[in-house]
């Protein structure tokens, strides 16, 4: 995709960046940067049911039931699953969203939200 330069916009002697493609338009020249990977990891407790984790990882996480179901049975039997892996700044996002979604309304007892945990992946 190219963007038009404007005219008052200079580069460094040398620099083929913004330099005209063969259509007489600067060229933008892109790179990739590769973010290191993070686990978003939801922990297990007894104060919320498997309805509510499929419903919060619809939710948050776009999750459809099936996996959210199979990720609900992960995190009762072994104490936690992998719910998302992804760049820092969007896990400790998705961890966030995680410790604010409130009570499960199902259950009497349920006082707050999951905790979750982001850790290196």
């Amino acid at each position: 995709m190219k963007f038009p330069c404007p005219s008052n916009h200079s580069f460094p002697a040398g620099s083929t960046e913004g330099a005209p493609d063969e259509a007489g338009e600067p060229e933008i020249i892109t790179e990739t940067i590769t973010l290191p990977p993070y686990h978003v990891v939801l922990l297990n407790d007894e104060d919320h049911s498997y309805e509510y984790v499929i419903e919060m990882l619809g939710r948050l996480f776009g999750h459809p039931p099936e996996k959210a179901y199979q990720m609900a049975i992960e995190v009762d039997r072994t104490g936690r699953v992998i719910v998302d892996t992804t760049h820092r700044e969007r896990a400790e996002l998705k961890q966030a969203q995680i410790h604010r979604y409130g009570p499960d309304h199902r259950l009497p007892h349920s006082k707050g939200s999951m905790r979750a945990s982001v850790e290196p992946a």
